[in-house]
């Protein structure tokens, strides 16, 4: 309904109020949340394994949706492309999770009966206080991971001829090469408004906020089309 409002030029996104503080955000008991090394680890050879993977999916779209809301109601005062670049985004995001959802229940499953953590949205909490950190942590790394590692993710559900648990999966890689590279743009123009270099100020910032934790491999040919430098991308692997 709001993407529709906003295409009807029936909604505007710059509110005035000062935005209260994310950790007022509250969120269902379900599913459970848990320390990620309590989540257990099935193979995708068994429907139980498959269902596991899907609800980590769909419980990661379900936060990307609040994320989406979060980032329009948080940092005011930008362009109102800004804020239709993050409400596509938000609808994306939704219907993923209500294609994982319907699978999950079509394998006699459902979003919220199994543990899942909150890592996605201690980022979140964390990079609330600055758009540009909010921007390099979210889209350039969290979501960014996904383009890294979907794909085996369907590779390895098509070798066990869940077919339909890899469509869905397609069809949410292709959107978040979208989703990327309008974080990648938006990073973008706010380090050129702040005078500063995208590529070490993204470094600075993984630094400071993963202490050089980064994860691969990578997947070369989806980050460059989401906005990455081949430069970027091998100064990711050589951490």
């Amino acid at each position: 309904m709001a993407c529709n409002l906003w295409k009807q030029g029936q909604l505007k996104c710059n509110e005035e109020k000062p935005p209260k503080s994310i950790s007022a955000t509250r969120f269902s008991d379900r599913p459970k949340l848990v320390d990620p090394r309590e989540l257990p680890r099935r193979s995708m050879a068994s429907k139980e394994g498959r269902v596991a993977l899907l609800h980590a999916i769909a419980h990661i779209e379900f936060y990307a949706i609040h994320l989406a809301w979060d980032i329009i109601y948080r940092f005011q005062s930008m362009p109102q492309v800004f804020y239709g670049d993050w409400l596509s985004i938000a609808g994306e995001e939704a219907q993923h999770f209500s294609l994982l959802k319907k699978r999950l229940q079509d394998l006699d499953s459902d979003y919220g009966f199994l543990p899942a953590h909150r890592g996605l949205w201690e980022v979140a909490e964390d990079t609330a206080h600055d758009l540009l950190a909010r921007l390099a942590l979210v889209p350039r790394y969290m979501e960014a991971r996904g383009l890294d590692v979907t794909p085996k993710m369907i590779d390895k559900l098509r070798g066990v001829g869940d077919e339909n648990s890899a469509q869905i999966l397609i069809t949410i890689v292709n959107d978040e090469v979208g989703h990327v590279q309008i974080g990648s743009r938006w990073f973008h123009t706010i380090c050129e408004q702040r005078k500063l270099d995208p590529e070490q100020t993204y470094f600075d910032l993984l630094n400071q906020f993963l202490r050089g934790a980064v994860r691969g491999p990578f997947n070369h040919d989806l980050r460059k089309r989401a906005g990455f430098t081949d430069r970027e991308i091998q100064r990711l692997e050589a951490l």
